[in-house]
């Protein structure tokens, strides 16, 4: 008898049905359980799996010839996802589940040996390409339900067990669907770990560029002696990024739901954060492997890449960000095909400004040569550097600020300004598919970036003095859109421009 069931593959971050087919022979004299359409190594076991799931949940295994085919047979298979899939297939081939109830459904999960159904990765494009492809019904491990259920064009059955979906799909004991909805906002208190800027002691004009960064999305270099606070300042930052948008929370749980790193809830409503260490590999950075998967570029999409302590990462590994940055997408070719994977982040940089890190600075002498802090500085290249919308010195806190008891502005009341400046960016790309001024291209600029005469001539003045590339100009007339939605201002007034400009990064010795 010929079983037809439908399970699902991961295909970067896009889930694609695979239907699996179940031939079995009742007749065969030698007991077989073969699996083709290219299974690696997981899918292949998933045989021992099954047999010992259906014998485990009190079902029937005749141990005669069974043929599973996963197709379409030319697509490679990974994971332990068709664990489920295979064991509904064998029992509606051998006459113990409805064949009526498999239409229109599609069975995702791994197989414990006792028959129960334990988490895998991806249920949430796994669900969206449900919906997309005509399914109306998907059944998953129960720990999974929640995730897949935000996809709400698809009804998710959470399972427990083999022998619970047999009972449910034979109509003796329904179960229940998970009901679709948002986990409650997080609200507005700061991120777990995440220090107020209220408690940061001085350094208010880095935490004016932090909240115009955070305003537009943009990119910071913060640069000065150690023990500056640079890598705190950065950290904080997360506490004034506004909240998601569902659309945008959607994206990031899709990524991360592939990645297989979602915690605690279905769906991610902060923003992320990440700051890998600077031995990461390029691949780790950029993404990749024989099975490409997310890097930190990815995993940082609609958050911060924190690179702290920037000069000491490998050069080709800065270098990778180049086209992300630019592209906001990263492309991963392999001889089996290529994948391409979001990657809108802000780059927040940390570097010293020489080797003994006091270049620069008032109270401690340097005791570098300038041939070595030209060299220190050329570790990042100048091209990276135009992609880079502000930097800023962090100099040394003085010590009366150290020792003073007052506390500063807090993280929320930046953020409130922060978020009704975004507030006022989707108001104005409307669907144009833009969520923040970096996101504008060359052709929204002369739309979105109307200039006042006095700006304008400041601008030209700049452009000429300066020796700025094209990029640059781009770069600081979305900055001033930025400072200009934070004044709440129409137009860019030539003081939006003034500040902008004196955030540009200095490359000229490049």
């Amino acid at each position: 008898m010929l079983a037809m069931v439908h399970a699902c593959a991961l295909n970067g971050l896009d889930g694609q049905p695979v239907e699996v087919q179940v031939d079995f022979n009742p007749r065969a004299m030698i007991p077989s359980f073969t699996i083709v359409g290219l299974p690696d190594s997981a899918v292949k076991e998933s045989r021992e799996r099954v047999r010992a799931a259906v014998k485990n949940s009190r079902l029937n295994f005749p141990n005669k010839g069974y043929l599973v085919n996963l197709s379409p047979a030319d697509i490679p298979k990974h994971s332990t996802a068709y664990d489920l899939a295979v064991a509904v297939g064998v029992l509606a081939a051998t006459d113990q589940v409805p064949l009526e109830a498999l239409a229109g459904a599609m069975f995702v999960g791994e197989l414990s040996l006792d028959g129960r159904l334990r988490h895998v990765r991806g249920a949430m494009p796994m669900a969206y390409a449900a919906a997309q492809h005509g399914m109306h019904t998907l059944y998953v491990a129960a720990g999974d339900a929640a995730e897949a259920a935000l996809i709400d064009a698809v009804r998710v059955i959470p399972v427990e067990s083999l022998g619970e979906l047999v009972e449910h799909l034979y109509g003796s004991r329904p179960l229940a669907p998970c009901p679709p909805g948002v986990p409650p906002s997080p609200g507005d208190t700061l991120p777990e770990g995440v220090v107020d800027f209220a408690d940061i002691k001085g350094q208010e004009h880095v935490k004016r560029a932090l909240e115009i960064a955070a305003g537009g999305g943009h990119n910071v270099l913060l640069s000065g002696p150690p023990g500056t606070g640079k890598t705190l300042l950065a950290r904080a930052m997360s506490g004034i990024l506004p909240a998601l948008t569902r659309a945008e929370a959607l994206e990031v749980t899709r990524i991360y739901s592939v990645a297989d790193l979602l915690t605690g809830t279905p769906l991610l409503q902060t923003r992320p954060f990440r700051a890998p260490h600077h031995t990461i590999s390029t691949a780790g950075m950029i993404g990749g492997g024989s099975l490409p998967r997310p890097g930190e570029v990815t995993l940082s999409h609609r958050g911060i890449l924190f690179l702290d302590e920037c000069t000491e990462h490998n050069p080709r590994t800065l270098e990778v960000l180049r086209q992300p940055l630019e592209d906001k997408r990263v492309t991963i070719s392999r001889a089996k095909g290529s994948l391409t994977f979001p990657a809108n982040f802000m780059l927040v940089l940390a570097m010293n400004p020489c080797p003994c890190g006091y270049y620069g600075d008032p109270v401690k002498s340097c005791t570098c040569t300038p041939p070595m802090i030209a060299r220190y500085q050329a570790k990042l290249s100048g091209p990276l550097l135009d992609r880079i919308d502000m930097a800023c010195q962090v100099p040394r806190v003085e010590y009366d600020k150290l020792l003073s008891s007052g506390r500063g502005e807090s993280s929320a009341a930046v953020r409130a300004r922060v978020q009704a400046a975004r507030a006022r960016q989707l108001a104005r790309f409307g669907d144009s598919g833009l969520y923040a001024n970096a996101d504008m291209t060359v052709g929204d600029l002369e739309r979105f970036c109307v200039l006042s005469p006095e700006a304008r001539q400041l601008l030209e003045l700049s452009v000429r003095r300066m020796q700025l590339s094209a990029r640059a100009y781009h770069r600081i007339l979305k900055l001033s859109r930025t400072i200009a939605d934070l004044a709440d201002s129409a137009d860019i007034s030539a003081a939006h421009a003034a500040e902008a400009i004196q955030y540009r990064p200095k490359v000229e010795h490049r």
